[in-house]
């Protein structure tokens, strides 16, 4: 009999303290996105009373009548089980990111700050920063000249293979690794995402490359080149990111028939419902724009909008667009139950703050 009594104690003082944990991780998430009311703090206070007395008199009852715990114990068993595999050993979901053009996955000034922030704002939560390549160097290479479909398989495998991710993750990619990211989602369901954040990501592609990050102009001008002179042909599309999102609204069929990627998970040639599920397994889709984008051209395409067919002037929104009406990717379907959200950012391609990050990312990241 002491050492059920033991037992239960144990197991009575474990939940009280993941139960604790998980209330103060949510008053520190509050105090960094939005101000505490007193009616949040009266709520928790109320909360964690009635769970400790709920635990008392369950474990009063228990120890007086002598029950047999056998099936408390499997149950307490399974509960931690199932909590862990949903929250993770310390209740936060994990992260990977997608960096974009010209990026790499640790650089101290971009990618690498995001981490440390992520990090910083949501304790014990792991983030996996991908590097495409070998080597910071290569990764940089990857992200202009490696095929699209081989850097998402590559992906692919490297989240199966990482168990940290098994039972599910957030993805956030920047830029052009928005769409790559969202090619995951479509093609690889397992392990699961959740939430898909794209931030300034180019869901309808690009029709212009007006600007270049970093050190990496005299790039954009043989890219700026190449993409002029024939972004649809086998040597361009195979061996050119830019070109495998580069979407010519003056030559619609040629775009459908050539292009690698983009008209790929687009749903632009054959109707592919396995992509349609996948995206719509999502529990949200949060799509991100840069309202003074100096880089992507037209920044319509950051909220899955685009320039109507046959011209290069007027754009359309997602809603008024053939894919949408038709749902032939599921967008309609995820808008109408309320999982695709569009946010904007008062700035150019990328730049945002800590305090709109705060406000707008971080609730997705739980």
């Amino acid at each position: 009999m002491i050492i059920i009594t033991i037992t239960i104690i144990i197991i009575i003082i474990i939940i009280i303290t993941i139960t604790i944990i998980i209330i103060i991780m949510i008053i520190i998430t509050t105090i960094i996105t939005i101000t505490i009311t007193i009616i949040t703090i009266i709520t928790i206070i109320i909360i964690i009373i009635t769970i400790t007395i709920i635990i008392i008199i369950i474990t009063i009852i228990i120890i007086k009548s002598k029950v047999n715990i056998q099936p408390l114990l499997l149950a307490s068993c399974l509960f931690f089980a199932v909590f862990g595999s949903v929250r993770g050993a310390n209740g936060t979901v994990p992260l990977v990111l997608w960096h974009g053009m010209g990026d790499s996955c640790c650089n101290p000034l971009s990618m690498g700050a995001v981490k440390k922030m992520v990090e910083i704002k949501i304790p014990g939560i792991y983030v996996l920063s991908l590097e495409i390549g070998k080597t910071v160097v290569e990764d940089t290479e990857n992200g202009f000249f490696m095929n699209v479909n081989d850097q998402v398989s590559l992906v692919c495998d490297t989240l199966a293979r990482d168990p940290q991710l098994k039972e599910g993750y957030n993805a956030m990619g920047f830029s052009q690794g928005g769409q790559f990211l969202r090619a995951v989602a479509q093609r690889c369901p397992s392990p699961p995402m959740r939430n898909l954040i794209s931030i300034g990501g180019q869901h309808q592609g690009v029709y212009g490359l007006p600007n270049c990050p970093g050190q990496s102009s005299h790039i954009c001008d043989w890219i700026r080149k190449m993409l002029n002179s024939g972004a649809y042909t086998g040597l361009v599309q195979n061996h050119l990111v830019q070109a495998q999102y580069w979407h010519d609204p003056l030559n619609e069929e040629l775009y459908r028939n050539h292009s690698l990627f983009l008209a790929d998970i687009n749903q632009e040639r054959v109707l592919n419902e396995s992509y349609k599920k996948n995206l719509q397994a999502l529990r949200s889709f949060v799509m991100v724009k840069f309202l003074r984008d100096s880089m992507v051209e037209p920044i319509d395409s950051e909220w899955f909008g685009f320039y109507k067919p046959g011209q290069a002037k007027e754009t359309e929104t997602l809603q008024e667009s053939v894919l949408y009406k038709e749902d032939r990717l599921g967008l309609q379907a995820l808008d109408k139950a309320g999982k695709l959200v569009f946010l904007s950012s008062d700035g150019d391609h990328l730049q945002f703050t800590d305090a709109w990050f705060n406000a707008n990312i971080l609730p997705y990241l739980h």
